[in-house]
């Protein structure tokens, strides 16, 4: 799928970060028909949340499973294909070369697409110093993407603001998921490299995923129709 085939609605994906099923449930009924994609992370999926995505699967919508996978190439293997039945669309690896190889092989067949995490949008370049790295935070996410594309990586999660330079190199043939989404006026949060949904659309991003200023407010519908208005002039333009 080209980002021009992207249904519209599905371009927003509403992150259930919610403590427990029945408060996701909650929130998928409140939202309606107004999204058709949701991601579902550590606290829903540790809360007993993930037979929740096929029963979302099977009401039509689609899931993206935030797990963030890394660890040996057989465990993440076994890990994928066990998720891969359950009929989620997305799930995300750490973007290191061993854990996206043993996805995108384990994935083969199957309905399910492996993004890569780049360098998480709660990190800028002090944090990765601190963490031991060499490279600052555009250099890490080029390089990191450049192997993405070339083991077979179906997306990339990454930052608004690196939207553009990572088409360049991947151009369109792979998906651009990018968090880090706050419409206009919200709160920052925890995150540090963030863009209004607008200007993520301009900038090439395929996906927005917004949790916090959709499922804490007080009408989730109405902001979430809000955004899918915001995002539509960059998509005519």
């Amino acid at each position: 799928m080209t980002p021009s085939d992207i249904p519209h609605k599905d371009r927003l994906i509403v992150a259930l970060d919610l403590p427990g099923v029945e408060q996701a449930e909650a929130m998928v009924a409140r939202l309606g028909d107004s999204v058709s994609f949701y991601k579902i992370g550590y606290q829903l999926v540790y809360a007993g949340g993930l037979p929740l995505v096929r029963k979302l699967a099977d009401q039509g919508k689609k899931v993206f499973i935030d797990l963030k996978l890394h660890d040996i190439g057989n465990t993440v293997a076994r890990g994928v294909e066990n998720i891969a039945k359950l009929g989620a669309t997305f799930l995300t690896v750490h973007a290191y070369p061993q854990t996206m190889k043993a996805a995108t092989e384990a994935r083969a067949g199957t309905g399910l697409k492996i993004l890569a995490v780049t360098v998480l949008t709660s990190y800028d370049d002090s944090d990765l110093h601190a963490a031991g790295y060499r490279l600052g935070v555009s250099d890490l996410v080029e390089a990191r993407a450049q192997q993405a594309q070339l083991l077979g990586i179906d997306g990339l999660v990454c930052s608004a603001e690196e939207v553009g330079a990572l088409r360049k190199i991947v151009g369109h043939q792979m998906h651009l998921v990018t968090p880090g989404i706050r419409p206009t006026g919200a709160a920052t949060g925890d995150q540090k490299r963030i863009m209004t949904p607008a200007h993520a659309i301009a900038a090439g991003s395929d996906y927005l995923v917004v949790g916090r200023p959709v499922v804490e407010a007080a009408d989730p519908k109405a902001v979430a129709e809000a955004i899918l208005a915001e995002i539509t002039p960059p998509l005519a333009a």
